[in-house]
């Protein structure tokens, strides 16, 4: 089953794929956002293209678990995809997933510059990584 995992920004959102047995995660890019209908349209070719069954998308839960206002933003996004596609949605705990993505980018020597360009679509990779694990 082939499995996409989106990190959902302001400005940007990661994207990782899995391989088609669900097994392995693997970044795929960093979507630079424009507005809500270009995102959610380019999504929804994305998935189509790719023959996604299933996507999970990174909840950025507070530390002490509770749901604070970007939860809602994201739910909120996640809902106006679902207009649009007809496969399962599920959503995955991305606490500090952005930090872990940035540890990792700074360990293997990536310049500053280079980390902004890349470190949502690890932070994506990370989430469903996770999400593939835990299955």
């Amino acid at each position: 089953m082939k499995v996409l995992a989106l990190d959902i920004g302001d400005v940007r959102i990661g994207l990782a794929t899995s391989d088609s047995l669900g097994i392995i995660a693997s970044g795929y890019e960093t979507y630079t956002r424009q507005d809500e209908i270009a995102d959610i349209l380019y999504l929804k070719n994305f998935i189509e293209k790719n023959a996604i069954e299933l996507v999970v998308i990174g909840l950025p839960i507070n530390m002490d678990g509770t749901h604070g206002e970007r939860v809602n933003i994201v739910k909120k996004f996640a809902n106006k995809l679902l207009e649009q596609i007809s496969i399962e949605v599920v959503f995955q705990d991305e606490r500090l997933t952005t930090v872990q993505a940035e540890r990792m980018l700074i360990n293997h020597g990536v310049r500053r510059e280079k980390r902004k360009q890349i470190i949502d679509k690890v932070a994506a990779t990370i989430i469903l990584q996770a999400y593939l694990d835990a299955k």
